[in-house]
């Protein structure tokens, strides 16, 4: 079934708010009337070169901008027409993993902080039947724990701050509060772009593991087929704000209908084994 479900979305963008002397005109259809189905538990896959229009996208289906026109339908829920406490009980069910490890993470606070905010805003929804504050401290700080041993690093990296890690450490250190409430569904937008090959596919790896473990169902955002093809139960290719193509994964690798699709196909390139 489909546990997210998206119609007619259209994002415009009014160039002229952006100009500071006020002298450009015009508008961008970042977004130009996309409709999908994500299904529960599956990983989608969102794949187009870069200025398509996929991580305003993703940024929509979670309303952290708003839609020019169109609806998202979550779970039941139309996002769009969500009033404020609403969103507050959504935010708990969608939850995004940004592309940059260095820039998601605030480096003024230590990683017990980073983990347990999500916990504090939303303490009523979380812990509703604990009333003392040492009860509720101790619950934030074991699940912190709990967080990062999921993400597989040790507890020790409570006490520190994000300068103190690597690239790959700190894309785990964003999975982990992408779980901290337990959510449902995540927009996982380029996760593994600014990260080296090696400890990429270590991030992958570790994101179908935990879609096992928790099962979650997944956007996946990229600009890498190989990534996507590897990684996806479905692929939407997106280009200059279409959708111009979706299908399992062995449809669009093997059989791609549009032209986009094939020239993305092409520029992959293959690996010998001799």
């Amino acid at each position: 079934m489909a546990l997210v479900q998206i119609r007619n979305l259209t994002k415009i963008f009014d160039l002229s708010q952006w100009a500071i002397t006020g002298r450009h005109s015009g508008e961008v259809r970042a977004v130009d009337d996309v409709s999908l189905d994500i299904h529960e538990g599956e990983t989608l896959g969102l794949v187009g070169e870069s200025g398509s229009g996929k991580s305003t996208l993703g940024r929509l289906i979670l309303r952290l901008i708003e839609p020019t026109s169109g609806s998202v339908v979550f779970d039941g829920t139309d996002v769009v027409k969500a009033g404020s406490a609403e969103m507050r009980r959504l935010r708990r069910d969608m939850q995004i993993i940004f592309q940059d490890p260095f820039g998601s993470l605030d480096p003024r606070f230590r990683v017990e902080d980073i983990l347990a905010e999500p916990l504090v805003i939303h303490e009523n929804l979380v812990h509703e039947n604990v009333t003392h504050e040492n009860l509720r401290r101790a619950a934030r700080s074991e699940r912190v724990s709990q967080l990062l041993r999921a993400v597989g690093m040790d507890e020790s990296a409570m006490r520190r701050y994000p300068h103190e890690f690597s690239g790959g450490q700190r894309q785990r250190i964003g999975i982990a509060r992408a779980l901290a409430l337990r959510p449902k569904f995540i927009v996982a937008d380029e996760p593994v772009s600014a990260l080296d090959v090696s400890v990429g596919a270590q991030i992958v790896n570790l994101l179908q593991r935990l879609q096992r473990e928790f099962g979650l169902t997944y956007l996946f955002i990229s600009h890498s087929m190989p990534v996507v093809r590897y990684l996806s139960t479905r692929i939407a290719v997106m280009y200059r704000g279409k959708i111009v193509e979706v299908g399992t994964t062995p449809e669009i690798t093997s059989r791609p209908q549009s032209d986009y699709t094939r020239s993305l196909l092409a520029a992959t390139p293959e690996i010998e084994v001799s």
